[in-house]
């Protein structure tokens, strides 16, 4: 059993999306670009406790917070209106419009579709007359009116399931159901895919901030919770601990004090009001309900070699992260047939556990679907289970797959994905440097100057900008149609190119950033200051043998640090020096590029705009010319 195919419309940040989903997934993107929304949305459709929230949905959890009817004002004027000559069209007077009217689009709705198949034998006879058939190849459900046509192995058994979420004016509060998507069709109302229809499919959602600090809690939904429903322990559970918690009086011994207390409470109570009304009051130990002990109960865990023990909660976060792990052992090898969703399992977690937890998982379950933004667990999960998500602006959200370049062997990929490729699968926007030297330092110059000037520079940090070292020139373009592909912003930085290079890479950049020496050492030795140099200089610890050759490097200082950039080249040297630089000591054209990525992923609103237009304004000094009687 596995998802296939997920719809999402006008739900949270997505205003549309289709995701087609392998065996076994991670989805990947930079933050806010929706992953946990699409898991957010299954859980809506499969999630068999989702529903019991009151209200299930709420306005933040429409597309732009929008869910009632949009009015919009539709004008009709006359149809003798014509374009004067020189195209630009007359202005109607009001008293010759024909009408005025109001238009109301539908309020938005929620909408969730979700195909699963690989049903198993016991999921088939469930689901029985909602079974439908999907094309594994074509990646889309078999409507041909052939029965023969279903016999491939490529063609499998499916559910699908509609969740649809709403407002009701009348209610004046938000509505959410789950149908079978083909009954939307075929019956007025649809048919409802109920709770235990949901538990059939066993979906679990794990997420990375609540699923560890509720796992041993008996709160609907915990691990434990799943756990207990699954062995079928709970009317046996509550009953025998509500009875023996009802037989316990809490400071009932007299030497405490406190029922005395009471006792004296009772007898004032007795002169104002009959027994009936209310007598002997005591302390139990809690309001003796099965939702009060679902909040209350928590389970203990031994620490260190005595015997103290203290709430599973209160472990350190890595302990509570392989405490779910263990727990999700526990509920696949009961069930059997689950569908694991899971965010970020590396927080908290050492490299070689997060390896664990992803292979075991995978091991447990029919399916698993995780979020990750580490390189470590996406190693773990082959090209074709990587989906690199990317939103638009406009909500619209899409998914790619990674097609390697054919300079980029998979070999290669592999052995420097932790290095090189990973970092940019994750970001949004992309500068690909030509070599180590400029990849360490253009960050560093971007650091300094937005410390100096924050309003005209910022760090590539804060654009959201990953620089990757391409490690020579020929590799940009190759590295830039792969990032492109998946949909990022790509920009190039490099040294002097002859003209077929240059283009070469232009063509495959959004921007391409070259200056006009041949080394990155060199644009930064002849655009400084000599006192900058000098500065450094007596400031860094030269090497044994550049001692030797320049005992006074301020006597020749381009010469001394040209031998230091050289000898210290893609080992942080150049990025030392513009580390300590001024805003006038960094050369221009390091400045200029700088200011000009800024504009580029942040450029400025119409507000800032118009605020600089009128601070500019008012610093301009006015002339007034004097008026024939000398007065201004």
């Amino acid at each position: 059993m596995r998802i296939c195919y997920l719809r999402v419309e006008n739900f949270r940040g997505i205003k549309e999306a289709t995701i087609l989903l392998p065996n076994h997934a991670v989805l990947i993107g930079d933050n806010n670009t929706g992953k946990t929304t699409l898991l957010e949305a299954i859980d809506l459709a499969l999630g068999p406790d989702r529903l019991n929230r009151m209200p299930p949905i709420d306005e933040h959890d429409f597309f732009q917070g929008q869910y009632l009817p949009t009015r919009i004002e539709a004008e009709v004027v006359d149809d003798k209106t014509e374009p004067e000559a020189n195209g630009e069209v007359n202005t109607v007077p009001a008293e010759e419009l024909i009408a005025v009217g109001t238009e109301v689009e539908e309020a938005p709705t929620i909408r969730i579709d979700v195909t699963v198949v690989d049903l198993n034998d016991e999921q088939k006879a469930h689901f029985g007359d909602v079974i439908e058939f999907w094309d594994n190849e074509q990646c889309k459900l078999y409507e041909q009116p052939n029965p023969e046509g279903v016999d491939p192995g490529h063609i499998s058994e499916a559910i699908r399931v509609t969740f649809l979420g709403w407002y009701e004016p009348e209610e004046d509060d938000f509505q959410a159901k789950t149908f079978f998507t083909r009954s939307l069709t075929e019956a007025e109302s649809g048919q409802p895919f109920r709770k235990t229809d949901k538990q059939r499919c066993g979906f679990l959602y794990l997420r990375s901030l609540r699923t560890g600090s509720r796992a041993l809690s008996l709160e609907r939904g915990s691990l434990l919770d799943i756990i207990l429903r699954l062995k079928e322990l709970r009317p046996q559970m509550w009953e025998a601990t509500l009875s023996h918690l009802a037989d316990y009086d809490v400071a009932s011994d007299p030497a405490l004090g406190i029922s005395g207390v009471l006792d004296s409470i009772n007898a004032s109570l007795k002169k104002y009001v009959p027994k009936e009304w209310g007598i002997q009051p005591h302390l139990k130990v809690s309001n003796l309900t099965r939702d009060h002990l679902r909040k209350v109960i928590t389970a203990f865990i031994a620490t260190g070699d005595g015997d103290h023990a203290a709430p599973f909660y209160r472990q350190g976060t890595g302990t509570l992260n392989m405490l779910v792990l263990a727990m999700l052992s526990q509920i696949a090898e009961d069930k059997q047939n689950v569908i694991f969703a899971m965010e970020e399992p590396e927080t908290a977690i050492p490299p070689y556990a997060q390896k664990r937890i992803v292979h075991e998982v995978r091991k447990l379950s029919a399916q698993t679907i995780f979020t990750s933004h580490s390189p470590y667990v996406l190693e773990e999960f082959q090209n074709e289970e990587t989906i690199v998500l990317r939103r638009e602006a406009d909500g619209a959200l899409s998914q790619a797959e990674i097609t390697l370049p054919e300079s980029v062997k998979l070999k290669r990929y592999r052995q420097e994905f932790r290095t090189r490729f990973c970092e940019g699968l994750l970001a949004r926007r992309i500068l690909i440097a030509e070599g180590a030297t400029e990849t360490q330092s253009f960050p560093v110059v971007c650091r300094r100057l937005a410390e100096i000037d924050p309003g005209k520079y910022a760090s590539l940090e804060a654009l959201g900008i990953c620089i990757i070292d391409a490690g020579t020139d020929t590799q940009i373009a190759d590295l830039a149609t792969l990032y492109k592909s998946l949909g990022k912003r790509v920009f190039g930085l490099c040294d002097n190119q002859d003209a077929t290079a240059e283009k070469a890479i232009a063509d495959k950049v959004e921007v391409l950033f070259m200056h006009d020496e041949h080394g990155f050492e060199d644009l930064v030795l002849k655009n400084t200051t000599e006192d900058a140099l000098k500065r450094y200089a007596a400031a860094v610890t030269w090497p044994q043998h550049l001692q030797h050759k320049h005992p006074s490097p301020e006597d020749d200082i381009y010469t001394a640090l040209g031998d230091l950039f050289k000898w210290g080249k893609a080992n942080w040297i150049a990025a030392d020096f513009l580390a300590q630089c001024t805003e006038a000591e960094i050369p221009q054209w390091l400045r200029d590029k700088a200011a000009e990525l800024k504009a580029l992923c942040d450029p400025p609103s119409a507000a800032d705009v118009t605020a600089e237009i009128c601070e500019d304004a008012e610093q301009q000094p006015i002339e007034v010319e004097a008026d024939g009687d000398g007065a201004n």
